[in-house]
């Protein structure tokens, strides 16, 4: 098992080689940026998705066909600048948050120093909440995107994407360096890909090989029937769903200790490049999609995943894929975004583990999500990550379509606490230009927040109310993770002085035969307790009134074998093995309770570990009920079977 350990997880790592896990920037920027970078591969789909939505609702499903479909998938275009626009805000708030923090920690950091644990407790939840959605859409987008190309795979989505999870996982279990090195292929070849795909598609429309493009005026006509309120609500509901465009610019401010010294300007740069890269692209997949009038509506059936948006927008493009050069480019291209978006899982693996340990750290997550493994990554929190990402798939047939709705909502509550954090800090700290970096973070944190009131309203009753309903509850379970912490060491303190030597020692030898390690375990009960031992068992197949054969054996062996100590045999008519022994022992106790009492196992140890799981684990079982019971100390005598 070691061996097989070391061969997919490489060599332990000690803990002054912390070093040798640092990245360089442009590695960072595959392992932090790889989600955002993807997201251009949903973020116009859920927007045309949303638009389609409403123009069907209001018009008629005819509609989509004919001069007000292009009207109102013309709405995409103000909507995507809108979302440019808050990406370039929230770029100079988190900028500003990265220098100033550059231990990293992001939003819990910011929100524990400057707004209490309430507000650090809600962005922590929210985000780990943020980072398994990641994982579950980013993989499942991946896997979509590949069975467009590979009509052969549909069908098989779940077993696809719970398979790439787990490739994910695995790479991080081996360290961030190593995860990160081999998965800048896939990120720089989607960017590669993506730039190539707008600038053909830009240069087709300049030489006029784009569709015809419909008159505004007409447009305009048809799309009158959509006025008034009626417009603001489309409007803001194809923003919040754009919005999925954002999720992962926080990323690099959480992970700013993976970076190479100077880690603070090092990360600030990586983002600068992360948002110039994000903004281009998914500006230019909403002009080349109105363009070419590509639109995307989601599947009826929850079950059946739809072609997606960037896939169609290729074709466009690219015309006949089914041979020649624009087939290898389709392939190229849709390899290449199921490749990052398998890759934009690895962000949340990045960050979660790294922020669950932070609040493990402070007592508000298990303490073993601090604990670093072989490799030094938190391994406890990437294999948790992987299980409930996994868990959702499964649930949600690996369906975007129904994933994302949740997506969004946790990433803008984190967004708008670390940013009226960071007004906060630099009313504290000022310094030189405070005011300025107040006023762009308190931008930043009005603007997180409208958009957070929008996603609200608009994706409620689509799933949204999920995540603010799971949001509390996590803080809750917090709070009690956090007082059962400062309640043990209380008591661990205050039993210092309650400590008391007992006057008399009883102890209990539990058999049912006779072998080499009963033997051992009697010789050792004597060598603690003296006089005082007793051995025990526990009669099944009595029948209350008759000892079975196999106990008449055992006492005329124990004659033999029994060095002179008495055995006292319990009868179990039902069978029950664990019950009857933990009855005796409470009777002992209660009888006197100043008694220390030893209970004695002999374990026969197999030379197989999976030899082990044919037997049936009854001293296990008994050890584990006993542990529970105060005032009895438990011992196991082990007889290791030869070869």
């Amino acid at each position: 098992m070691q061996s097989l350990r070391r061969m997919l997880l490489g060599r332990r790592l000690a803990s002054e080689e912390t070093q040798h896990t640092k990245i360089s920037n442009p590695i960072a920027l595959a392992v932090f940026s790889s989600d955002a970078l993807s997201s251009v591969a949903y973020a116009t789909q859920e927007i045309m998705a949303s638009l389609s939505g409403a123009l069907m609702h209001a018009l008629g499903a005819g509609a989509l066909a004919g001069v007000a479909g292009h009207a109102i998938f013309g709405w995409s275009i103000p909507v995507a600048l809108g979302i440019i626009a808050l990406l370039m805000i929230l770029a100079i708030s988190y900028r500003q948050t990265i220098l100033a923090y550059p231990g990293g920690g992001g939003a819990y950091i910011v929100s524990m120093e400057n707004l209490g644990d309430i507000a650090a407790l809600t962005a922590g939840a929210s985000l780990l909440i943020d980072y398994i959605l990641t994982v579950a859409v980013s993989a499942s987008s991946g896997v979509a995107a590949i069975t467009a190309a590979l009509p052969v795979l549909e069908g098989h989505n779940v077993a696809l994407t719970i398979l790439s999870i787990g490739f994910i996982a695995l790479m991080n279990l081996r360290g961030i360096k190593e995860s990160g090195g081999l998965f800048a292929i896939p990120t720089y070849g989607f960017v590669l890909s993506i730039f190539l795909i707008l600038g053909y598609g830009t240069l087709k429309l300049a030489l006029g090989g784009g569709p015809t493009v419909v008159q505004v005026q007409h447009a305009a006509q048809q799309g009158a029937h959509l006025a008034g309120l009626s417009m603001v609500w489309i409007f803001m509901r194809a923003y919040s769903a754009g919005c999925t465009a954002l999720t992962g610019v926080e990323a690099i401010s959480n992970g700013t200790t993976a970076f190479r010294d100077p880690a603070g300007p090092n990360a600030a740069k990586t983002m600068i490049w992360m948002v110039l890269l994000l903004g281009t692209m998914f500006l230019g997949i909403t002009l080349l999609a109105h363009r070419f009038g590509v639109t995307y509506q989601h599947s009826a059936d929850p079950t059946v995943v739809a072609e997606t948006l960037l896939s169609k927008l290729n074709k466009a493009i690219l015309g006949d894929v089914s041979h020649g050069l624009p087939k290898i480019i389709y392939y190229l291209v849709q390899g290449f975004t199921f490749a990052i978006l398998v890759v934009a899982a690895n962000t949340a693996f990045a960050d979660f583990p790294r922020l669950a340990a932070l609040q493990a750290r402070d007592g508000f997550l298990p303490r073993q999500f601090a604990s670093q493994g072989d490799r030094l990554v938190f391994s406890n929190g990437i294999l948790i990550l992987f299980f409930f990402s996994a868990a959702l798939v499964w649930a949600f047939h690996a369906n975007t379509d129904i994933l994302l709705p949740l997506y969004a909502a946790g990433v803008f509550m984190g967004f708008t606490l670390s940013q009226t954090g960071m007004v906060v800090h630099w009313r504290k700290v000022r310094g030189r230009h405070w005011h300025a970096k107040a006023v762009v973070n308190g931008l930043g944190a009005i603007t997180a927040s409208i958009v957070l009131l929008d996603i609200a309203i608009t994706k409620f009753i689509h799933g949204a109310w999920v995540v603010i309903l799971l949001v509390p509850v996590l803080v809750v379970v917090h709070f009690n993770i956090r007082r059962h912490y400062v309640g043990v060491k209380s008591k661990l303190a205050a039993s210092r002085t309650d400590a008391f030597l007992p006057n008399k020692h009883h102890a209990i030898v539990l058999v049912n035969g006779i072998h080499r390690g009963v033997v051992q375990s009697l010789l050792y009960a004597r060598l603690i307790a003296g006089d005082r031992v007793e051995a025990l068992t526990v009669d099944l197949g009595s029948d209350g009134y008759h000892e079975s054969p196999a106990m008449e054996k055992l006492r005329a062996d124990w004659s033999i074998y029994g060095l002179g100590i008495p055995l006292r045999c319990i009868p179990s008519p039902y069978r029950k093995m664990v019950e009857p022994i933990l009855e005796e022992v409470d009777r002992i106790r209660d009888a006197e309770p100043e008694l220390a009492l030893t209970i004695i196992l002999p374990e026969f140890i197999t030379p197989k570990w999976w030899q082990q799981i044919l037997h049936t684990q009854s001293a296990f079982r008994i050890k584990a009920r006993l542990l529970l019971k105060p005032g009895v100390i438990v011992t196991s005598v082990p007889m290791h079977l030869p070869q």
